[in-house]
């Protein structure tokens, strides 16, 4: 499986943010619009993201909920169908949370950085290291941690889980629909 090094932080300035990512990224940013839709999942979680052009991805993850640094392994597999695909995937194994969000997506080196507009939510910035088959985490993480300093990243913004379990925290009469 695919590795890398992830970090999730609550962003109160998205321009300011924009603005020191733009100052580390080599290339970016890219808008892209992602429509998540959760299947339950035993050993990880299984997500459908739609791009709405006809083209999506299915990726099946493993990460730790925590704040920092974290280990992640994926795999990642493209279709032209993603209406078709949500459609079977919840009528087998049932969907469990949807996340709707704006990425401007940047690239500093190996590492993807994503300044996020999550719909219900708000504003992040997420992290990703890319590790290479026979790296160590430990070097993802201080790579990782470099880029947070350079970010400015505070340690009270750092966010433990993810976008759908956030949304299942919010109570259902929240008028928050950034």
């Amino acid at each position: 499986m695919a590795r890398n090094i992830e970090i999730k932080a609550r962003v109160a300035d998205p321009g300011q943010m924009a603005r020191r990512i733009s100052s580390v990224a080599e290339e970016g940013p890219w808008t892209i619009k992602q429509d998540d839709t959760f299947f339950a999942c035993k050993s990880g979680r299984l997500k459908l993201r739609d791009f709405g052009n006809g083209n999506g991805e299915l990726i099946f993850y493993r990460r730790p909920d925590q704040a920092g640094p974290g280990h992640s392994e994926y795999r990642i597999t493209p279709t032209e169908d993603p209406e078709g695909l949500r459609a079977v995937l919840a009528e087998a194994l049932g969907v469990t949370g949807r996340v709707r969000k704006q990425r401007e997506l940047y690239l500093a080196g190996r590492s993807r950085i994503h300044l996020d507009r999550v719909e219900g939510l708000g504003d992040f910035m997420e992290l990703e290291v890319v590790l290479s088959d026979k790296e160590s985490s430990a070097t993802g993480e201080a790579e990782a941690r470099f880029l947070m300093e350079r970010l400015q990243i505070a340690k009270e913004d750092l966010v433990e889980v993810a976008y759908v379990d956030m949304l299942e925290e919010v109570p259902a009469s929240s008028d928050n629909t950034d």
